[in-house]
């Protein structure tokens, strides 16, 4: 099981709303420079993630949770939104380089492949997405951020 840990922003209703922060590598490697990752990590988003989760016990904003996912779900949707588009770019590439032998036509059939299988990804992953397999879990709740535990060893 994959582990996060998030911290609730609101609870309402059964209702939590989370931010996670993605953690990334690019801060202590030393290839920032000639690095792809890291250049596509300035384009992105600012690696926060706001997401809503049920939860049947009261939860306070800023108070943090560590949640689960299965890595067999998560394996799951990397290679269908890695794979599906590359499959979709081999394939209609070698067909209409077959069809009308020209390297013009294997690169426009290549760029319809792929954007054809970044759509069935999508669709696809739209349909697993309610699946109960790939919905994080909340796996423990630490204190409220105002609470004090206090333990009697004697």
């Amino acid at each position: 099981m994959m582990r996060e840990w998030a911290t609730v922003v609101a609870w309402q209703d059964g209702i939590a709303t989370l931010h996670s922060e993605a953690k990334t590598s690019c801060n202590s490697c030393s290839a920032r420079k000639g690095c792809g990752s890291h250049a596509l990590n300035k384009l992105g988003p600012k690696n926060a993630h706001v997401m809503t989760i049920p939860s049947a016990e009261p939860l306070q904003p800023g108070q943090r949770i560590e949640l689960g996912i299965r890595e067999s779900s998560l394996l799951g949707s990397a290679l269908l939104v890695y794979m599906t588009p590359l499959f979709g770019l081999f394939a209609v590439a070698g067909l209409f380089q077959m069809l009308f032998h020209s390297d013009l036509a294997a690169a426009c059939g290549a760029l319809l492949g792929g954007v054809g299988g970044f759509i069935i990804a999508k669709g696809v992953s739209s349909r697993y997405a309610g699946r109960e397999a790939f919905q994080p879990v909340i796996l423990s709740v630490a204190l409220p951020p105002d609470a004090l535990r206090v333990e009697d060893v004697s």
